[in-house]
């Protein structure tokens, strides 16, 4: 009795299916942690720029309101 439901243990789809999606969602992870890294980096890159770019209008400012 005990070695019947052994017998009949197989790869229903539905295992198959929740197999599929837990890999894919593995070979997702890895790619969308790099995508974000350079998001952020490239935003912090563009604000470091408008920053320079702020600090030189006002020391120019300074300088012809002297």
């Amino acid at each position: 009795m005990i070695f019947s439901t052994f017998a009949q243990a197989g790869f229903n789809s539905g295992d198959l299916l929740f197999q599929l999606l837990a890999f894919a969602f593995l070979l997702t992870v890895p790619p969308i942690i790099v995508i974000l890294f350079f998001v952020f980096k490239r935003r912090n890159d563009r604000l470091k720029r408008v920053e320079d770019k702020l600090d030189r209008l006002l020391a120019d400012r300074e300088d012809k309101g002297d």
